[in-house]
């Protein structure tokens, strides 16, 4: 019998969904959903995005967010506030903490019960904004400290991921592999690398079966990004479904 290849799927995500950057979240919303001609990607929301924009207290988004996800959007807890205000010991955190984030590896050096008093609070606020369940936890810039991952399987999300995979916390059972493809917008430097990583990557990712796509606001205000994240959803749009992160685990 003849082995039937994996499906071939891309899963687009907006990133920092907060009523901070409502104007960005609708232009990239308008975007991606041009671009697939569907709503089926995910939104990671931030319930009190630098404890600025408390989402309990903006009635106009949490409508809007429950609109999306009516109308198909898969949303994610995305931190409490996105803000890293821990104290890191040893250099490898202390690196990431650093230099592959400005500040904003929330989860990173949390212990395990805070890391879980967070999680319980944002989910509550978003599911009650949504009015469902949420799909799953993603860590602020993708970075779990091993108190955030004890945190995750006990509050039993049904789907997490960083830079390098998908998992599901309740198992470890490890759903996708591969980079996440994303942009910077915080520097001209990072601009550049993230636009040269996307050229490379609309190669090099081709054979994988999940491609995995993250925008963010900052994004939207940089027409060199924006350019690049056209071409990229395009490129890898010909000949993949647009799919949501629970069609990973067959539901």
């Amino acid at each position: 019998m003849r082995n039937s290849k994996p499906p071939r799927r891309l899963l687009a995500s907006i990133h920092d969904v907060s009523p901070m950057f409502e104007p960005a979240i609708d232009r990239l919303f308008d975007r991606l959903q041009g671009h697939l001609g569907t709503a089926r990607f995910a939104m990671l929301v931030v319930p009190d995005f630098w404890d600025r924009a408390p989402l309990a207290r903006a009635p106009g988004f949490r409508a809007k967010l429950r609109g999306w996800a009516d109308d198909g959007v898969e949303m994610f807890v995305h931190g409490w506030n996105h803000r890293d205000d821990q104290a890191h010991s040893g250099r490898w955190a202390s690196f990431k903490a650093r230099h592959m984030t400005a500040s904003e590896g929330e989860f990173l050096g949390l212990d395990q019960a805070e890391a879980r008093r967070r999680m319980r609070d944002g989910r509550a606020i978003v599911e009650e904004a949504i009015g469902r369940p949420v799909a799953g936890f993603i860590a602020p810039a993708w970075l779990y400290g091993e108190g955030a991952r004890r945190a995750l399987a006990e509050e039993n999300f049904a789907l997490a991921e960083d830079h390098l995979r998908v998992w599901r916390p309740s198992d470890g059972a490890i759903l996708s592999r591969g980079p996440v493809v994303t942009w910077a917008s915080r520097s001209r430097a990072r601009k550049a690398c993230s636009i040269g990583f996307a050229g490379l990557a609309r190669t090099l990712l081709r054979p994988i079966p999940v491609v995995r796509l993250a925008v963010h606001p900052g994004d939207a205000g940089c027409p060199a990004l924006m350019a690049s994240i056209d071409k990229t959803v395009s490129a890898f749009g010909a000949g993949r479904e647009p799919a949501r992160y629970r069609d990973l685990m067959g539901t």
